[in-house]
């Protein structure tokens, strides 16, 4: 064996650098060595290198399954699953040789996916990040429940990038991402990634690594819920158990109940204290259901049992009003439903009393609303007492809104005014509640609705308008279009002022129909030139600030000529090579104005609504100007 051989078997046995393996053919060729010896050396290089690779390959397979065994160890000890979820990161980050690791869970309650371990990362965005269910390269995973890697994750078009996730991973400086299903079954419940600062090829048997740690961390995900399920089954047990130990003392609780019943009728209390009351007594959950709500149940005066609930009927006169679900009571004894039964009676004679209140309370404020637009000119001391026994707020400016019922054109078929008047009555019934919610009126009037109603700290009547407009319609689930008029100060002290607010908010109603902007709410001042022809108050000055108060604004802080140029403009038909004739200015000059222009006044300033609206708005600030300057 030649020195070159044996240089060859020290540079194995010492785990030498691949470039090492090159010298001796060097030294070889140095030396004057002939080309038969320097084919021998270099084919005795090959095998040194293969000999080498085969080792590395070997020591790399150790060690993984190292890895390996220490994360099923952990597994069968597991204790702490945040603990046993980082260990398994950290391994593969270790043996990857990448500079970040991190394992992503579905979270099926949020509708999202979040980051639950992250090792190496040094971005507290991307540790906290929250992403949509099929975003990024981890979506394409969870999707196709396959690997997927990337060399350069801005570069690639095969994922759904968001600003939120790339904002993220730019922050945390990743280029190169492998990214693996958590599976349990067919199910994806994660993504366990590694990934790199710079370009990078992951190579097969680093991907099938990756594979088997996300394997593990799904077992050890699957094995902390299935303990969850078996302490939260022993609870269960505890509780069935509690349950057969108080059913000898079920005769006592029904006297018991039958004294909290009467107890709290005498007391005042309401539907949801008998429910409370009856699930303390009969170890279950009681709940009461409205009429209509939810699925319908069978009415009847005996409590009857539908799966493992039972259900009693709430009715009097032959009218449902709802219905008590006991629930977690499977096995009712004979003495426990008779309870059920009881409770149920004496939660129809509240509803009863609370309907014959509430409607009582509606008629009230219905009447006292048709005292300040009928006669205003009642005594104002005793408008004010009646508000304040209704607890209205009578001290903060109220707008009066006009509310109606939008549907299609009818057929005229004879149930058309009977549906009609249905709607009617829904909808008082709707701002009725909605009025005492918000400590104000509301009252039926001209084939729809009036509410008075206070304003919040720093609402508008614009906003309180829409606002009103969702909340009744999502109540009725129609279209209701909502006017408002303009803010009312001290209605009570001024209750001549509410009938003339009231024709104001008819009239935007009106307009909103005429408009096609049915289901929405509105004021005058949402509706441009038009509401100053709505308005009671006609606000000239606000109606010119809001269409092109930025425009003047922007002259008056930069000395620029941006009005002059806009009145040029419409003057000139909307002509820029005549606008530039009008100003005596280059074209460009007027091109860059008109820009300017657009990004205070937005990009549809030019179209044939807002440009009549700005065109107004220009005359009335002309003419104000010069009666000012008088």
């Amino acid at each position: 064996m030649s020195h070159e051989h044996v240089s060859y078997l020290e540079l194995l046995a010492r785990g030498a650098a691949t470039e090492a393996y090159d010298r001796p053919v060097l030294l070889a060729r140095a030396n004057g060595a002939g080309p038969e010896a320097l084919a021998d050396l270099e084919e005795a290089k090959q095998l040194a290198l293969r000999v080498r690779a085969e080792l590395e390959g070997r020591r790399r397979r150790e060690a993984e399954l190292s890895a390996l065994f220490a994360t099923a160890h952990d597994l069968a000890g597991l204790r702490d699953l945040d603990a046993v979820l980082r260990a398994i990161v950290q391994r593969a980050r270790s043996l990857l040789g990448t500079e970040v690791a991190y394992l992503s869970l579905n979270d099926p309650a949020a509708g999202d996916t979040y980051m639950r371990v992250t090792e190496g990362s040094v971005s507290a965005r991307f540790q906290q990040v929250r992403l949509g269910m099929g975003e990024g390269l981890g979506g394409l995973v969870a999707q196709t429940a396959r690997p997927y890697v990337t060399d350069d994750y801005f570069g690639d078009a095969r994922f759904q990038h968001t600003r939120t996730i790339d904002t993220a991973v730019r922050d945390e400086g990743l280029v190169a991402i492998l990214g693996v299903p958590l599976s349990l079954g067919s199910q994806v419940i994660g993504v366990l990634f590694a990934a790199d600062r710079r370009a990078r090829v992951f190579e097969r048997e680093q991907v099938a690594l990756l594979c088997s740690f996300a394997a593990h961390a799904a077992v050890a995900i699957d094995t902390a819920n299935l303990l969850a399920e078996t302490r939260s089954a022993l609870a269960e047990l505890e509780r069935a158990n509690d349950i057969i130990r108080e059913h000898s003392g079920v005769i006592e609780r029904a006297s018991e109940v039958h004294d909290r019943l009467s107890e709290l009728v005498l007391h005042g209390g309401g539907v949801h204290d008998v429910a409370r009351a009856v699930s303390e007594v009969l170890g279950g959950t009681v709940e009461f259901t409205e009429a209509g709500a939810g699925t319908a149940r069978r009415a009847g005066g005996h409590a009857v049992r539908e799966g493992d609930d039972w259900v009693a009927a709430v009715s009097a006169g032959g009218e449902a009003l709802g219905t008590l679900v006991l629930h977690g009571r499977p096995d009712l004894d004979p003495v426990d439903q008779r309870t059920l039964e009881r409770a149920a009676l004496v939660t129809s004679l509240l509803l009863l009393a609370r309907r014959s209140a509430g409607e009582a309370e509606q008629r009230v404020r219905g009447e006292l609303l048709d005292d300040l637009l009928d006669a205003p000119d009642r005594d104002r001391r005793l408008l004010r007492e009646r508000a304040a026994r209704l607890r209205t707020d009578s001290e903060a400016p109220h707008v009066v809104l006009a509310a109606r019922v939008d549907r299609p054109a009818g057929d005229g078929d004879t149930d058309a005014g009977r549906r009609e008047s249905a709607d009617r009555q829904r909808l008082w019934s709707a701002a009725s509640h909605l009025a005492a919610t918000r400590r104000g009126l509301a009252s039926a009037r001209d084939g729809g609705t009036v509410l008075l109603l206070p304003l919040g700290p720093g609402e508008t009547a614009a906003e309180l308008a829409r606002q009103t407009a969702k909340s009744l319609g999502g109540t009725l689930r129609e279209e209701v279009t909502v006017g408002a008029s303009a803010p009312v100060r001290a209605p009570l002290d001024h209750p001549d002022r509410v009938a003339v607010a009231y024709e104001e908010a008819r009239r935007c109603l009106d307009a909103l129909r005429l408009l096609h902007r049915s289901g929405q709410g509105a004021a005058a001042e949402d509706l441009g030139f038009l509401g100053l022809l709505l308005a009671e108050r006609r606000d000239i000055g606000g109606f010119v600030d809001r269409t092109v108060g930025q425009v003047v604004a922007y002259d008056r802080r930069r000395g620029t000529e941006l009005v002059r140029t806009l009145d040029a403009y419409f003057a000139s038909g909307m002509s820029p090579a005549r606008t530039k004739d009008e100003l005596h200015v280059h074209v460009n000059t007027v091109a860059q104005r008109l820009e300017r222009i657009g990004r205070l006044l937005g990009p549809d300033w030019q179209s044939p609504a807002r440009a009549l609206e700005i065109q107004l708005a220009l005359r009335l600030h002309a003419l104000s100007d010069a009666v000012g300057g008088k």
